[in-house]
C-alpha cells in the first residue's frame, strides 16, 4: 500500500509499521496536506499548503495535534478528511528541518491602528512559535500596515480635515473637468501603493504619520497641473471683500457652503460662486456674535430683505 511503499523513508525496516511510520510515510508522500489541529474538537484543521480541512469530531484522530493527512473530498476551504495518520511533532520537525524557516513580520490590530512586530517560526502556513520581534525588519511592518489598510478600508486612516476636503474638493470638481480625479475610496484604493507606501516607513502605527503626511500625499497623487485646476474650479476659501479668509466646505450634500458674517460681506452685491460660476456658494451668514441669520443662494435678495430686519 502507500504507507508500505514510503516505509524505507522512515526507517522502519522489517520491524511492524507503528501508526505514527504510517504518518511519517503520508507526510512524505503528501507534505502540503500534513496539518495542525485548530480547535479543542479536532474538527477544524489547517495544512502545510494553506488549505483548511475538516475532521469528524467522533475520529479517533481527533484527538492528535498533528495528523498526516492521504485523501479529502473536496476542493474549496475545508475539504472534508477521508483518510489520515497520527504523526508527532518531533517527527514533523525531523523530517521537514529543512522547510522550516524564520520570518519577520507582525499582525495588524485594526482597533489601534499598529502592527505587533513578531518572529516567528513556519512550515509552510502553519506557525510553529511566534514571539516579539527584538530586531524588526522595519519593510515588513511597512507592508502589514497597508495590508491592514487594504482590508479595513481607508476610513481607517487619520484624516486630517485639509485631506478630506481635498477629497470632498476633487469629487465637486471632477464633475465639470474629466482631468480632475475624484479621489474617492475606489481610485484610492486602486493606487493606495502609489501615494500611501511611502507614508509607512519606518512606523509602526498608522497614527505615527505627521500631520497633513495624507494631504500632503493626495496633492502629489493629483500634481501640479491637477491642483491648479482644482484651485480654480473649487478654491478651498472665499476671500471676503474686507479680505478676509473663509474656508469653504465642500462636504453638505446642498453643496459648498461657507460660513462668514454679514459684515465681512459687505460692498459684495453679486452672490459669489465656484466652478467658474456655475454653482452657487451656500452662505451661512452669521451675526458679529456668530448667530446665524440666514443660509442663502441670493445675496442680493439678503441684502434687500433680511438684513434689513437684523
Amino acid at each position: 500500500n502507500l504507507a508500505g511503499r514510503w516505509r524505507k523513508h522512515v526507517r522502519a525496516g522489517d520491524a511492524a509499521a507503528t501508526e505514527h511510520d504510517f504518518g511519517k510515510a503520508l507526510a512524505l508522500a503528501f507534505p502540503d496536506r500534513l496539518s495542525r489541529r485548530r480547535d479543542s474538537s479536532g474538527e477544524s484543521w489547517q495544512s502545510v499548503g494553506g488549505r483548511g480541512f475538516r475532521l469528524d469530531p467522533a475520529s479517533p484522530l481527533a484527538r492528535n495535534q498533528w495528523i498526516a493527512v492521504g485523501e479529502v473530498a473536496g476542493h474549496a476551504s475545508g475539504a472534508r478528511i477521508l483518510s489520515a495518520a497520527a504523526i508527532d511533532e518531533a517527527a514533523v520537525l525531523q523530517l521537514f528541518a529543512d522547510r522550516i524557516e524564520v520570518r519577520h513580520d507582525g499582525e495588524f490590530d485594526a482597533a489601534t491602528g499598529a502592527v505587533m512586530p513578531t518572529r516567528s517560526r513556519r512550515l509552510g502556513a502553519i506557525r510553529l512559535a511566534s514571539g516579539p520581534d527584538p530586531s524588526p525588519d522595519q519593510a515588513a511592518i511597512a507592508q502589514a500596515l497597508l495590508e491592514g489598510v487594504r482590508e479595513h478600508g481607508l476610513q481607517i486612516l487619520p484624516w486630517d480635515e485639509r485631506a478630506l476636503q481635498l477629497r470632498y474638493r476633487t469629487t465637486f470638481a471632477s464633475r465639470f473637468d474629466a482631468s480632475i480625479p475624484a479621489l474617492d475610496e475606489e481610485m484610492l484604493s486602486d493606487r493606495i501603493e502609489e501615494w500611501l507606501s511611502p507614508l509607512l516607513i519606518g512606523k509602526r502605527r498608522l497614527g505615527d504619520m505627521p500631520e497633513y503626511a495624507l494631504s500632503g500625499a493626495l496633492e502629489q497623487l493629483l500634481g501640479y497641473d491637477g491642483m491648479r485646476a482644482l484651485a480654480r474650479l473649487a478654491p478651498p476659501q472665499f476671500t471676503s471683500p474686507a479680505g478676509s479668509q473663509h474656508a469653504i466646505d465642500y462636504s453638505p450634500d446642498a453643496g459648498p457652503t461657507v460660513e462668514v458674517r454679514a459684515q465681512a460681506l459687505f460692498g459684495l452685491g453679486s452672490h459669489p460662486a465656484v466652478a467658474g460660476g456655475r454653482v452657487p456658494l451656500i452662505l451661512a451668514i452669521t451675526s458679529p456674535a456668530g448667530r446665524p441669520i440666514q443660509t442663502t443662494k441670493d445675496l442680493p435678495g439678503f441684502w434687500q430683505g433680511s438684513w434689513r430686519t437684523v
